[in-house]
């Protein structure tokens, strides 16, 4: 007993006229009587009283059309289930950020996005913050969390998420750099610096530093990533600029303080990016909409 006969069946107990049934189902009158023979033959009995100008449900017809009409009900819906399985979005979302954005940030980005897309495969790379627009260049992910750097170019599209506050940070223990800072007035040029390779933290340095007009700064090292410069500085190699959201969620954040009063630094513009050609794509499109 199949569906497409079911179906036939169906319409022929809403008409009850073979000439317009068979029309409608694209057969010839003497077809559907045969798949209504057929239908009656499985069954075991008469489903239509008929002459040659009137057709009748019997009983059996009439319980046919119910069980009918609910199996063409039932496939319906699995069709509809189905297709919408297969509309669901697939593939996989290559995101770049630092680690501590991947705790700090990334989670409640991803949410919402992961709870209407479960199908979708979440890749994931950390390392300098500095480096997302890079990456995002250079097309090896599809987004990043990055600082939106002062000209912005025409080939990326930025969406804001968040100001992040930065600071300057000093060791807390017993060392040569505490000494230096005790001075009543700090001899900048001979405090050593911890300094990110490069990026817009290194800019804000540049910035701030040029404003104490003390010559050429001491620098100690430099290093890759926020994470790494928090972790120099609580070693007591000097003192350095860091987001403090990095500072918050560092391990080592009980062994490095905050430096009062040494001048404003402008906090960063925290935001994803992506190439404006990448803007269309399912994946990156659906994202962005399910973070708005």
């Amino acid at each position: 007993m199949d569906l497409k006969s079911l179906k036939m069946f169906v319409h022929l107990t809403q008409t009850l006229h073979f000439g317009k049934s068979a029309e409608a189902s694209h057969v010839s009158t003497s077809t559907l009587s045969r798949i209504i023979q057929r239908l009656e033959a499985e069954v075991g009995c008469s489903l239509l009283h008929r002459d040659n100008r009137t057709v009748v449900l019997t009983d059996a017809g009439r319980l046919l059309q119910k069980y009918a009409e609910q199996q063409l009900e039932q496939w319906q819906l699995l069709q509809l289930s189905l297709n919408q399985q297969q509309a669901e979005l697939q593939g996989k979302l290559h995101i770049y950020c630092s680690v501590t954005a991947a705790y700090s940030h990334l989670p409640h980005l991803l949410e919402r996005f992961r709870q209407q897309h479960p199908l979708v495969e979440i890749v994931l790379t950390t390392g300098d913050a500095a480096d997302a627009f890079d990456q995002v260049q250079q097309q090896a992910v599809d987004f990043a969390i990055g600082v939106k750097p002062e000209n912005l170019s025409r080939m990326f599209y930025f969406h804001h998420i968040a100001n992040v506050p930065l600071a300057v940070i000093a060791p807390t223990m017993a060392c040569r750099v505490q000494q230096q800072l005790q001075d009543e007035v700090i001899n900048w040029s001979k405090v050593p610096i911890i300094l990110p390779e490069h990026g817009e933290a290194r800019k804000r340095f540049e910035y701030w530093y040029r404003k104490k007009q003390q010559g050429k700064p001491n620098i100690y090292a430099t290093v890759s990533g926020h994470e790494a410069l928090v972790s120099m500085v609580a070693l007591g190699c000097g003192v350095g600029i860091a987001p403090q959201v990095v500072v918050e969620n560092s391990p080592v954040k009980d062994r490095v303080l905050y430096l009062p009063n040494v001048g404003d630094i402008q906090p960063f513009d925290l935001g994803i990016c992506c190439l404006n050609q990448s803007r269309d794509q399912m994946l990156v499109k659906a994202f962005f909409k399910a973070i708005q």
